[in-house]
């Protein structure tokens, strides 16, 4: 009853925040113990871990001290929580929170206010990102003491000794990477306010992630590129978990707006949008984690006996803790929001659900900290008498490839396979959704999807790149392929069509994907990428860019390097298809006789640039494919003039056949105009043929005239 209500004594209990002051809670919206409790857990798990794993513990030999022993893993603790709620803060802002308010009112120039859960949103990652700077800042500067095994100074010698640990050590460029990142994802914070700028300071914010997952116990494990893409997925998929969870406490009492149920509640479609992200999230949290845990801890025995493994059990079974938890949010909390009757109980156990999930969360986060600074019980450093190939690849060379190798042989690159999978799902779903509403898909569509899906990961993950990293041949024919084969398939599959057929338009003000991909289609940026002439000579110019620079060394040698290889590459090619034979929309399109002369154009490229290499006579990344120490196969020149033969090769038919496409395309065209004229002839009984006939019919009446004034003429 309201009066029982109003007389009820304040408690700390989680629930819908009352009143002014309950509603502001300072700019960040703490207002109520239990929004901090998450980050008394995270320091409670961590002591914990750390304590039981042993890491904190004084060493035998050059010792930091116990300030660097404990004061690293909590700085590094911060720096997570602080990273992962910028990221959670920009999600929201761009993809969830209305941004302006919508009221009556307006500001002095004209616009809307800002939505006040929008404004606490940026406020809070703007924050978080000055406590993610300074924390990367002590990171860096205590993870430079803890190698070197010495305590903190402020003399010149250990000055310039950081300085180098930063400028010429891996793990110093990375950790002075992401406090640069740092320092431009909080300046943009503080002043940017479009919701493009803010998706790009996001973009930004992700790459923070890529340097932790470089260095580590994932750079020099065994297979060191899966622990790698499998432990950037699992930063990626933990941030934007707890980086939501975050905000969803920080933001509980102003969700609701004055009154529940005045019109300004926006805690449904709220949670029912980060609902679906966490969805996501969970899959790739866990799935990413149990790859990488399977890397480092190789049998049962340490899975179960070592401290190590015990505290990935631990942390796994949270794991699944937390996903319970928000499958109870998706099946019974969001749709009890909606009802009248039971609204204000949905709410009080949605805030309820969030303390515990804050508090599991809290103490897993630590938990993962710790595992960061414990051992593994596999070895994790080069064994003194490495192979050539293993010290230039990080994997000891295949054995000879043999026809039947083509099939076999294979090295799942993690990070491909999730965006695989991804798309598969995702695609299907979409399927479904326009079948249910009683729309058709086309079934060529779906199963040209899903080949290019399987091309892509043979390419990513098969023996073309395991064999590519070691024969130049074969990485030729892995790149052919990227970027001529499996594009193919994936731009006959219309998937931004799909995309906006399935997802629904929302009209609250806020950009789900259906909207962000209108705004990229209709972009300049679009225009350009997708300009006829610019796609074909970025398709073509790029591989002699590549090839006759160190582009092509950096991509064999560093991680980061064939990622970006393999992504541009396959979007290259993605976008030249697209403009060819494509029927997503795009912002123009060229005429079918250009699209032609520039499928010939490049057919005659890649003729020239097979012939080029084929006659070549000097190594192409020789301080790579020179030293591997190869003993089977051709040499590595013979080897190289073959990959020409294959650029050649496999550059043409791919070609050929989007020609093919494109003359389809045009005939059917022109099919299509001759009926719609045809139709049109039905309609006004040939009223343009009937216009037509009648023109020259006066043209030769006045024709007539003409020659029989000139013929009386001449008769005078």
């Amino acid at each position: 009853m309201p009066s029982a209500a109003k007389s009820r004594p304040a408690t700390s209990q989680p629930g819908p925040d009352r009143g002014p002051s309950a509603r502001g809670g300072g700019a960040l919206g703490i207002s109520r113990p239990w929004q901090l409790t998450g980050l008394a857990a995270l320091f409670v798990g961590l002591t914990a871990a750390l304590l039981f794993s042993g890491a904190a513990a004084a060493r035998e030999v050059s010792d930091p001290g116990a300030l660097v022993r404990w004061g690293l893993p909590v700085s590094m603790a911060i720096h997570n929580v602080s990273l992962a709620t910028v990221i959670g803060g920009l999600i929201f802002a761009v993809a969830i929170l209305p941004r302006t308010a919508g009221l009556r009112s307006r500001t002095h120039n004209g616009d809307a206010p800002e939505h006040p859960a929008f404004a606490r949103a940026l406020a809070v990652a703007a924050v978080a990102g000055a406590v993610w700077t300074l924390s990367a800042v002590a990171v860096l500067v205590l993870t430079y003491t803890d190698v070197a095994g010495q305590a903190i100074a402020g003399d010149a010698e250990f000055t310039r000794a950081l300085v180098y640990f930063m400028t010429d050590i891996d793990t110093g460029r990375a950790w002075l990477t992401v406090t640069v990142i740092a320092a431009v994802v909080t300046t943009a914070l503080f002043g940017v306010r479009s919701l493009g700028g803010l998706a790009l300071t996001l973009i930004l914010a992700l790459a923070g992630l890529v340097p932790a997952a470089l260095i580590g116990h994932s750079s020099s494990s065994s297979d060191h590129e899966g622990a790698i893409n499998s432990l950037g997925l699992h930063l990626v998929g933990v941030s934007a978990w707890v980086g939501g969870i975050i905000l969803l406490a920080l933001l509980s009492g102003i969700l609701t707006g004055p009154k529940p149920g005045a019109g300004t509640d926006i805690t449904e479609p709220t949670l029912r949008r980060f609902s679906t992200l966490a969805g996501f999230a969970f899959v790739l949290v866990f799935a990413s984690g149990v790859i990488n845990a399977s890397i480092r801890v190789t049998n049962w025995n340490d899975l179960f006996g070592s401290p190590y493994g015990q505290l990935i059990l631990a942390k796994a079974a949270a794991t699944l803790v937390l996903g319970g938890i928000g499958l109870m949010h998706r099946r019974w909390v969001i749709p009890q929001l909606g009802r009248k009757g039971s609204a204000m109980s949905s709410r009080r156990v949605l805030w309820q659900l969030v303390l515990v999930e804050l508090l599991i969360m809290g103490a897993t986060s630590g938990i993962a900290v710790a595992l960061s600074r414990s051992a593994p019980p596999q070895p994790t450093t080069f064994a003194p008498d490495a192979s050539p190939a293993f010290i230039l690849s990080g994997y000891e060379l295949p054995p000879e490839l043999t026809p039947e190798r083509w099939l076999t042989e294979w090295r799942f690159d993690w990070l491909w396979v999730a965006v695989v999978l991804f798309g598969l799902v995702t695609y299907f779903l979409g399927v479904a959704k326009v079948r249910r509403r009683g729309d058709k898909w086309q079934w060529f569509r779906s199963v040209n999807w899903v080949i290019g899906l399987l091309v892509l990961t043979y390419i990513t993950s098969g023996p073309p790149s395991v064999y590519g990293r070691v024969l130049f041949s074969a990485h030729m024919v892995d790149h052919m392929a990227l970027t001529m084969v499996a594009p193919i398939f994936l731009v006959l599959g219309a998937p931004v069509t799909l995309a906006l057929r399935a997802l629904p338009a929302r009209g609250d003000g806020t950009r789900g994907i259906r909207e962000w991909v209108l705004v990229f289609v209709q972009s300049r940026f679009s225009q350009l990428v997708t300009h006829p002439l610019f796609a074909a000579a970025n398709f073509a110019g790029s591989i002699v860019l590549f090839y006759f620079s160190d582009a092509v060394g950096f991509a064999m040698r560093d991680h980061v390097g064939h990622e970006l290889m393999i992504l541009h590459f396959s979007l290259t090619g993605y976008i030249f298809v697209l403009s060819m034979i494509g029927t997503d929309p795009l912002p123009r399109r060229a005429p079918y006789p250009m699209r032609l002369l520039l499928l010939l154009a490049t057919m005659a490229f890649h003729a020239f640039f097979g012939v080029t290499i084929m006659g070549g006579t000097s190594l192409l990344a020789a301080d790579y494919f020179g030293n591997l120490g190869r003993a089977w196969g051709l040499s590595a020149i013979a080897d190289q003039q073959m990959g020409g033969a294959a650029a050649w090769g496999i550059g043409e038919v791919p070609t050929l056949l989007v020609a093919i496409g494109v003359a389809i395309m045009w005939s059917r065209s022109d099919e299509r105009e001759t009926r719609r004229t045809d139709r049109a002839a039905d309609r006004n009984n040939d009223a343009d043929l009937t216009a037509y006939n009648d023109m020259f019919a006066k043209l030769a009446e006045r024709d007539a005239r003409l020659a029989e004034r000139n013929s009386k003429l001449e008769g005078r």
